[in-house]
């Protein structure tokens, strides 16, 4: 499992008569800052030789919830190592699980975008009525843009009405046939003994009956075949461990601001006001659920490491509380 307690940047630079290029790259390690730091001087020298070659390379590692191009594993503080699980923080804040061979895969719902109602295009040619009868004293145009900003209000209105029927019956109709794909999956697995969560957005699948190696090309396939976020199927082969959420996305619980400084390692002042925000979102975390459990398919083998890890993402998503998700 590729979760580096320990980081460091390094900083190369070329000049000559024609440009200058400079280059940073991270290193890590489960060691020490030191073991760190020499692996990203040579990840560093690597990628300015490649770059002089002349291959096109970002100069620059930057924050990104996946990973790096580059190939480096995601940058997260570990908050707490519980057995054989770490958890960390990941880029806006929340709590996540990190563990080595026990699959969790999250499906969530793909719904349309609504359709545009036309709206704006009535409001937008209202208001230049309204502006143009009162600029040149012309009661025709006034009243024309007045009856048009009253048809857009009500356009908006029904249309508003209109289109939450429709996303409530889209996502019901969703949520039925991702489930129904979960369940025909189980069917061709009937070995595999699958926990089902709801999410605020889909559900979340754990297995029990065995662990599984994250890059391994069966555990990929069935990723796939389950249809779970293709950037997340690529973190677990990069981190070599699966993930899961432990707590709520901020915006779902009112939670004021962003996380600040939001790369990792953190340091200085902005440590201080990273930590006032991660202490109010924390607090805040209590009153809701990342997940609710609602029931297990297939078989009922269980592997005990899988069971440790259940205990913990259900304790610390509140999975079995009847909490708001988050």
């Amino acid at each position: 499992m590729l979760v580096p307690r320990y980081w460091a940047e390094a900083r190369v630079q070329h000049r000559d008569s024609q440009r200058q290029v400079t280059i940073r790259r991270f290193g890590w390690s489960q060691t020490s800052e030191a073991d760190a730091q020499q692996l990203a001087e040579a990840r560093a020298q690597e990628a300015l030789q490649r770059v002089l070659a002349g291959e096109d390379l970002k100069r620059r590692e930057r924050l990104d919830e996946y990973g790096t191009e580059q190939g480096a594993p995601i940058r997260e503080e570990i908050l707490e190592e519980v057995g054989r699980c770490v958890i960390t923080r990941n880029s806006y804040g929340a709590h996540c699980l990190n563990v080595p061979d026990v699959l969790f895969a999250d499906v969530d719902f793909v719904l349309p975008r609504p359709k545009p109602s036309g709206v704006g295009v009535l409001l937008t040619t209202g208001i230049a009525l309204v502006a143009t009868g009162f600029a040149t004293g012309n009661a025709g145009i006034l009243y024309a843009g007045i009856g048009l900003l009253v048809a857009s209000a009500v356009r908006g209105f029904v249309s508003h009405k209109a289109n939450r029927r429709a996303a409530e019956q889209q996502r019901e109709q969703e949520e039925k046939r991702t489930l129904a794909r979960i369940e025909a999956f189980s069917q061709k697995h009937p070995d595999w003994h699958l926990r089902v969560y709801r999410t605020p957005n889909g559900y979340r699948l754990m297995a029990l009956h065995r662990l599984f190696a994250p890059g391994a090309p069966e555990t990929q396939a069935a990723l796939k075949e389950l249809q779970a976020d293709l950037r997340f199927v690529f973190l677990c082969a990069l981190q070599q461990c699966f993930r899961a959420r432990l707590t709520g996305k901020p915006w779902r619980m009112d939670v004021k601001g962003r996380l600040p400084s939001r790369a990792w390692p953190v340091t200085g002042k902005a440590w201080e006001r990273r930590k006032a925000w991660c202490a109010q979102y924390d607090a805040r975390t209590r009153e809701f659920a990342a997940c609710r459990y609602l029931g297990s398919y297939g078989s009922r083998e269980a592997h005990p490491l899988a069971l440790q890890a259940m205990d913990l993402h259900d304790a610390r998503c509140q999975a079995l509380s009847d909490l708001p998700l988050a």
